[in-house]
């Protein structure tokens, strides 16, 4: 095993295939390893002369930051209104639309969201994209979504125009943008670079026909063409499950031609092409290269990103779905005995080290006691768990858990809400989520959510219907709906705010000082000590927790039990006003002892 470089292993050591085999051949066993490979299909090679094939649309994806106008871009561009069906005028998820210009040019363009949430969907548009427009606010500048933008277009090495956006708004200077955009590697044709720059106002239409004519431009240089006689290779641009159609996907083909009847494969779901239907929602009966539909009839729902190629049968669809099904599994089973592996060398180093220097005092202490050693071994440092959190109560106190569940209109988007929870603070109190999915909210999501304590379901984009609605209610299942991503994040901040238990802490309300002591006679012959004493500021009130103190130490802490102005009971006593005063147990009071009495003041919660 040492030759093997496997000296290390412990005897709960999980072998993988390749170290099993090792083991056999090392013992003159030959091992019969399962063969990974089975049935797949690649896209085909792409050409070295295209030039033999037809040009095709460009692929335009819009970016930039949120609010700055790319959705009102595209709907000037479009001259219909996208802008009124997003949510809060913000673009929840990829959509794939094709315009017709004035020229008679098409032209493909993907709107992808701004919000910091969206960030995979941004870089899915990016690669899936041949020129990037840049939408920068003239009134804003370079936001954090936009300087992202850059980088996920830089990254995929796609050309990049820039449209400086508001530029009707007064006291707006575009110069501004374009030095700023020169500090993230954007060097516009104005300040000597090759990126074009083009001041428009999305809202009035000024400066479109411009950034339009800039496009088609750039795609005549890129000279971009495609094969239409070859079977289809397309992207998944968004999924979704829409009652009275199931499964549907928006796809993106790029090259080949997506007819109806088509068996296609996309990631483990594949899927004969029963309709397919064009931004505008007409119905269409072939796709061809850089043009997007949303296509009916997959068996399972595929993920946003995936890769389209085309089957020959449904056998081997079939076939090929089944072994990648398979692949995925057994890598996970590798990262999970990997991962078991390297919390089990952890375990067992750190066991080692605990065992070397409990033998290294033990054999201190006896060479003490031989005389070889003059003084005694200190004892071994207990672990605090500063590193780790062991023996330390408060780092091995686990977080509240707040379990959710995620329903959205699309893959992308559930994917997206699912990664922001993911970033909350969550020292305090963690977000889980159980369960995720795409569609509407169904009695299936209640029955998992009641069975785990407080179990919260996220609807976003989605609704649940009078049935599942009562059902949660009698379940006491929340059910948290919401359009708009940001706000989400807001009341799921609040949710976790509100699961957090209070803290409490004793505010000083007021101080008091023992002016003389009586002793009085109550029932039963039995005396007792009354302080009269002074309020030196602010209030007394009897309900209150009470300290005594004496030369700045406290003596007692408790309740009042005899609480007098004269002789009429009180419950409170003001800055200056005078009054007796007795403790629950304590009667060692004494003249110039400080009363001093607190209340009871919640701390504002807040998450790490």
């Amino acid at each position: 095993m040492s030759g093997m470089e496997m000296d290390k292993l412990a005897s709960d050591y999980l072998l993988t295939n390749e170290e099993a085999a090792d083991i056999a051949l090392e013992y003159g066993v030959v091992p019969v390893i399962p063969d990974d490979k089975g049935p797949e299909i690649y896209p085909r090679i792409t050409p070295n002369d295209m030039s033999m094939h037809p040009l095709r649309p460009p692929v335009v994806t819009i970016m930039g930051h949120v609010d700055h106008g790319k959705t009102t871009l595209l709907d000037t561009l479009r001259s219909s209104s996208i802008t009124a069906s997003e949510a809060g005028g913000i673009t929840q998820h990829i959509g794939a639309f094709s315009v017709q210009l004035d020229g008679g040019e098409n032209i493909t363009f993907l709107d992808t969201p701004g919000h910091a949430a969206f960030s995979a969907m941004r870089a899915r548009g990016a690669n899936a994209t041949d020129i990037v427009v840049l939408v920068v606010a003239a009134d804003d500048g370079v936001m954090p979504q936009t300087k992202e933008a850059i980088q996920h277009a830089l990254d995929a090495d796609v050309p990049i125009i820039v449209a400086i956006n508001k530029c009707d708004k007064a006291g707006v200077d575009p110069s501004q943008i374009k030095e700023e955009l020169l500090q993230y590697g954007i060097q516009t044709e104005d300040l000597g670079g090759d990126i074009q720059a083009v001041e428009i106002s999305a809202l009035k239409g000024t400066g479109v026909d411009e950034l339009s004519e800039n496009i088609v431009t750039l795609a005549e240089v890129l000279d971009l063409r495609a094969e239409v006689d070859i079977p289809v290779h397309a992207t998944v641009i968004e999924s979704q499950v829409e009652k009275g159609h199931g499964n549907i996907a928006s796809v993106l083909v790029k090259r080949g031609t997506l007819n109806i009847g088509d068996i296609i494969i996309a990631g483990t779901a594949w899927c004969k092409v029963r309709n397919m239907t064009d931004d505008r929602g007409n119905s269409v009966s072939s796709v061809g290269p850089a043009g997007a539909a949303r296509v009916t009839g997959w068996k399972e729902i595929p993920q946003a990103g995936d890769m389209v190629l085309q089957a020959e049968s449904e056998a081997q669809a079939k076939s090929v779905v089944n072994h990648r099904v398979e692949k995925r599994k057994n890598k996970s089973q590798l990262a999970s005995i990997s991962s078991m592996n390297d919390k089990r060398r952890e375990t067992h180093a750190r066991e080692n080290i605990e065992r070397a220097e409990e033998k290294a005092h033990a054999r201190a202490v006896r060479e003490y006691y031989q005389g070889i050693r003059s003084s005694y071994p200190d004892p071994l440092e207990k672990k605090d768990g500063s590193e780790e959190g062991v023996d330390n109560p408060e780092a091995n106190k686990p977080a509240l858990l707040l379990p959710i569940i995620v329903k959205g209109d699309v893959s992308g988007t559930v994917e997206a809400v699912e990664a922001a929870l993911g970033r909350l603070p969550n020292k305090k109190i963690k977000p889980v989520v159980l369960n995720t999915g795409v569609g509407p909210v169904s009695e299936s999501d209640v029955a998992i959510a009641s069975s785990s304590e407080q179990c919260v379901i996220i609807a976003f984009n989605v609704k649940a219907d009078k049935k599942t609605q009562n059902v949660a209610k009698r379940q006491k299942v929340q059910i948290m709906s919401s359009r708009i991503i940001y706000k989400l994040l807001e009341d799921v901040e609040q949710l976790m705010l509100d699961r957090l238990p209070s803290v409490f802490v004793d505010d000083l309300q007021g101080e008091a000082v023992v002016q003389q002591i009586f002793d009085i006679t109550m029932k039963g012959n039995k005396t007792a000590s009354i302080a009269g004493s002074r309020v030196t500021s602010g209030l007394l009130t009897k309900s209150a927790k009470t300290s005594v103190l004496r030369n700045d130490k406290v003596l007692y802490t408790g309740e009042i039990s005899s609480f007098k102005n004269v002789k009429s009971d009180i419950f409170e006593a003001s800055k200056g006003q005078e009054f007796g005063i007795a403790f629950d147990g304590f009667e060692d009071l004494r003249q110039g002892d400080v009363i001093q009495s607190f209340r009871q003041k919640e701390l504002p919660k807040k998450l790490e």
